[in-house]
């Protein structure tokens, strides 16, 4: 009876054209320990937040509106890298070589790029490097042509099984969810899921795979969630934030097993760029939460003071 209503459903799939949810892992289960910690933390917040978390040693989640769509600010970078490498991959581009840069690609704003002359040249790792680690806009967005367009990448990623994780600027036919959510939308289960295939070595292959994780764990924007992780474990992250939205990915390594948790924000009514932005301390208390959660026996806590070396 089960294989017939199996036959039944793939029959039903292929008739209609769409395609079928993927399956949920036997072993992922929620945690409602931690869910009720979650909905207890966005609790009177000032804004819409989404947060999914997962431990990918026990496959126990949480979330508070995980499938939400929310615009990704930086974080859609990790996307780019991801189309970016692809061409790589099929030998269209070489990490090593050797780009012009040109006063046409300048996108204002504080990037270090933005700062080189006309004709100044740059390997690629290095382009890559500065998305990721600086966040650079101008490089990013160098990096984004390069990949074949927003077109391109969106493709990449509808191939893989993400449903809203999407560029949206200079992408034509994406100008409407482009004013709605901005460079880039995701839910907060789709980027972290788009880390922990990462992690895995699934996105393009796994030498791939190793070089993006290498890169992700040399950000420099470490005020906010690897603020509350020891300096002494390992943490992937991609960082996002304008005006009305703060967001962090994070898939941490620790003794207590590794894990990742996105936290998104919008509409936050607090738009200042101080570092007691309301948004800035949910991704804070989040990260807290969750270190401490899963190593309990782990009593590390930041340096007092340490807030007079970061920067915002």
């Amino acid at each position: 009876m089960k294989s017939n209503l199996g036959l039944l459903s793939l029959l039903v799939v292929l008739t209609l054209g769409v395609t079928a949810p993927a399956p949920l892992k036997a072993q992922d289960r929620t945690d409602a320990v931690l869910t009720a910690r979650i909905r207890n933390l966005v609790r009177g917040f000032h804004g819409t937040a989404g947060i999914y978390v997962k431990n990918l040693r026990s496959g126990r989640s949480a979330g508070f509106q995980a499938d939400s769509i929310f615009p990704t600010c930086s974080m859609i970078k990790v996307s780019i890298m991801a189309g970016l490498f692809n061409r790589i991959d099929q030998g269209q581009l070489s990490y090593d070589q050797t780009l012009t840069y040109r006063d046409s690609l300048f996108y204002p704003g504080v990037d270090i790029l933005g700062g080189f002359h006309d004709s100044a040249t740059i390997l690629l790792s290095k382009l890559v490097m500065l998305m990721i680690t600086e966040s650079d806009n101008t490089a990013a967005l160098w990096c984004q042509g390069l990949a074949g367009g927003g077109q391109a990448i969106n493709e990449w990623l509808s191939d893989h099984g993400f449903q809203v994780m999407r560029v949206n600027s200079r992408t034509p036919g994406r100008e409407a969810a482009r004013d709605l959510y901005g460079w880039g939308q995701t839910s907060p289960r789709e980027m972290a899921r788009l880390f922990t295939m990462i992690r895995d070595g699934k996105v393009i292959n796994p030498a791939a795979s190793e070089r993006m994780y290498r890169n992700l764990i040399r950000i420099y924007w470490d005020g906010e969630a690897l603020s509350q992780i020891p300096p002494y474990v390992q943490a992937a992250s991609k960082q996002g934030a304008v005006d009305d939205s703060r967001s962090e990915t994070v898939l941490v390594n620790s003794k207590g097993g590794d894990y990742v948790f996105s936290v998104i924000t919008k509409n936050l009514t607090d738009t200042s760029w101080k570092p007691a932005n309301e948004g800035w301390m949910l991704i804070k208390h989040l990260s807290a939460l969750l270190y401490h959660y899963y190593n309990p026996a782990d009593h590390w806590r930041p340096a007092p003071g340490m807030e007079k070396w970061v920067d915002e």
